[in-house]
């Protein structure tokens, strides 16, 4: 059931994405300057549309991956790690850093965002192969 592997690779790149963004916090708010309320969080922390987007995106990400997988013969882990690699630092993050670069927004904030964008690839890709 090919669903099933792109649902858990999907949830696996969300929950790894949760873990990144909680250890970097701070610099991340710093670095996209967002606005933040007196108890440190920020002021949309309530707000559920952007966590329901960042699933909806793990989901389309999962999901394509699986297809260039199938279209590729990517059917190992070693395999599913170098083109998961490839498409988050190749494919995935230079789209980030021209978008910060044209937003005038902070280095820092492309590392942070294209090392979220790279590792989760990986993350898809080796649980695409594994299974």
């Amino acid at each position: 059931m090919e669903i099933l592997n792109v649902l858990a690779a999907a949830a696996a790149s969300y929950a790894f994405g949760a873990i990144w963004y909680m250890t970097l916090a701070r610099p991340w708010m710093a670095a996209a300057n967002v606005e933040v309320g007196p108890d440190g969080r920020p002021t949309n922390s309530d707000d559920k549309v952007p966590y329901l987007v960042a699933a909806g995106t793990a989901l389309v990400v999962a999901g394509m991956m699986r297809h260039i997988f199938e279209l590729g013969g990517i059917d190992t882990i070693g395999k599913g790690l170098v083109a998961g690699l490839g498409l988050g630092l190749f494919i995935a993050s230079p789209w980030i850093a021209a978008n910060n670069a044209f937003g005038g927004r902070p280095f820092r904030l492309t590392l942070i965002d294209g090392g979220y964008a790279t590792i989760g690839c990986v993350i898809i890709g080796l649980v695409l192969a594994a299974f």
